[in-house]
């Protein structure tokens, strides 16, 4: 179980939200919406342990995510960050193996099974043919499946994705989407995911939960049919929406 208790993110003396409290369990998907400058991305950096909020406090299972040690975090918590900070020198096959580094012995650095686990990671996100490419020479696109990759072969229990969709043309949007849905299906080996979303299209089709912060230091949450109304989504990004159809998990699309 990972939760958020009355937490404040704050960058700067900027607060972005405050009092925010949600808790998030396997099985579940949550969609972070909001506008820009929201604090989204603050939000799921506090969740992984890559900064600490204002106030408040994250757990997982009731333990204090800042008192962990970072291997044990990455185990628990992975992130698919916005951008990649650096440049990676070798293929894709490497830049995927380096999710398996928080599962192997300190001493080690390397398991017997993680050659097996990191194409597997690939073939997962679709993108095993190119394994040998080199990172560098990928378009945005297949970067992102491939960053994408080195998360599953990391294989946390809660994911976190920082704008997952971004370069991903529609049928890759699709895959990832429904890749990670199949993950908090997984039974024994059951996930959460966490991610944030601009697209009012998908998180009403795929996501079971979802935390709207409006940018003015208020978070709501609650269930998925409960939260993303069109009433909600207009209020939140400040324009007019129409239903995609005629179902309820249909989404919405811009009203032009």
């Amino acid at each position: 179980m990972l939760t958020c208790k009355d937490i404040t993110l704050a960058v700067a003396g900027r607060r972005f939200c405050q009092g925010v409290g949600i808790t998030v369990l396997p099985g579940e998907v949550w969609g972070v919406l909001g506008p820009n400058g929201s604090g989204k991305t603050t939000l799921l950096h506090t969740l992984a342990g890559l900064a600490a909020p204002a106030a408040g406090v994250v757990t997982i299972d009731g333990q204090p995510l800042m008192q962990m040690d970072g291997l044990a975090r990455a185990r628990a918590a992975g992130i698919l960050p916005q951008h990649d900070e650096a440049e990676f020198w070798g293929t894709a096959l490497e830049y995927v193996s380096l999710g398996c580094f928080p599962n192997a012995p300190a001493w080690r650095g390397w398991r017997g099974g993680d050659e097996a686990a990191t194409i597997d990671a690939l073939q997962q996100a679709g993108v095993a043919a190119l394994a040998e490419r080199r990172y560098a020479s990928l378009s945005g696109g297949e970067r992102q499946r491939v960053r994408f990759a080195q998360l599953l072969a990391q294989a946390p229990r809660y994911l976190l994705l920082d704008e997952p969709l971004q370069h991903l043309d529609l049928r890759y949007q699709i895959h990832m989407l429904e890749r990670l849905a199949a993950l908090t299906r997984g039974g024994d080996d059951q996930r959460a995911v966490v991610m944030v979303l601009h697209d009012v299209l998908w998180p009403t089709r795929y996501c079971t939960h979802a935390l709207l912060l409006d940018g003015a230091g208020t978070g709501r949450s609650g269930r998925a049919s409960e939260m993303l109304t069109r009433e909600n989504l207009q209020a939140l990004f400040g324009c007019a929406l129409q239903p995609a159809g005629d179902k309820p998990e249909a989404g919405f699309v811009p009203a032009l």
